[in-house]
């Protein structure tokens, strides 16, 4: 049987790493992109096929529609098929601005990373899906959208990301209605407080909060966690749960008195 394909965006650090190393350990063949180059994620990759598998790195900023056209292109030219997709790369305000004083810039930049790349890597994707023969054996695959518990909660320091995230998880929405009778699955991951590079500057803050009780696991997520989740998903167990989405922030999102 041959083993299924994964995109992963933005799979060489962070979140999409945690996620990228949860599906290798599955069994899934990578396909993982990123904005650095080949060089300096060479020992990443190499790691991932540890696992016993292949990856495959292409430099990629899903903001740029033709970058988006030669990664759909690299993944097939390379695996020959595409069975999931996981829209993770994403990107935070250069400058956390109060809401106003944010400039146009900012938002217009984030939405072109955060929203409208992977909405048309979805659509573009989406299409390779159903045109591409079912792979024998368990159905794995589908579509995954990380979006953020900040497609609810407000953060008026940075709402053009908020925006974004709110965005993506109604995207997510739009894609499972339009793909459930396709038989591919698409699901919301929303993470809460993850550890990882983007979310180091303001560790000090975090730990503070979380320690005064503002999640109720007491503790930060990990990228782990999230890539956990991630492979349940895209396993194929849930797939009559399409359009679903899955809380990965330790009860963060739960409403308390």
């Amino acid at each position: 049987m041959a083993r299924p394909v994964a995109l992963v965006t933005g799979g060489t650090r962070g979140i999409g790493l945690g996620i990228a190393q949860a599906l290798a350990a599955r069994g899934w063949d990578l396909l993982v992109c990123g904005i650095r180059g080949a060089p300096d994620v060479a020992e990443v990759v190499q790691g991932l096929e540890q696992s016993g598998g292949a990856a495959h790195y292409l430099r990629a900023d899903v903001a740029s529609a033709g970058d988006r056209a030669a990664l759909v292109e690299g993944t097939l030219a390379r695996f020959g098929r595409i069975d999931a997709l996981v829209n993770n790369a994403g990107r935070a305000p250069r400058v956390r601005a109060d809401l106003l004083d944010a400039t146009e810039e900012s938002f217009a930049e984030l939405m072109a990373t955060n929203l409208q790349g992977p909405y048309f890597l979805t659509q573009a994707v989406a299409r390779v899906m159903t045109s591409q023969p079912r792979q024998e054996g368990p159905a794995r695959g589908g579509i995954v959208f990380i979006t953020s518990v900040s497609a609810e909660m407000a953060s008026p320091n940075r709402g053009e990301y908020c925006v974004s995230k709110a965005g993506l998880a109604m995207s997510a929405k739009l894609f499972a209605a339009r793909l459930a009778t396709e038989g591919i699955p698409v699901f919301e991951v929303r993470p809460g407080i993850i550890e990882t590079d983007m979310t180091a500057g303001v560790r000090e803050v975090y730990d503070r909060r979380i320690a005064d009780g503002l999640v109720p696991a007491m503790r930060w997520g990990t990228a782990g966690d999230v890539g956990a989740a991630v492979a349940s998903l895209l396993q194929g167990d849930l797939g009559y749960a399409t359009g679903s989405v899955l809380h990965v922030d330790g009860g963060l999102h739960v409403p308390r008195l």
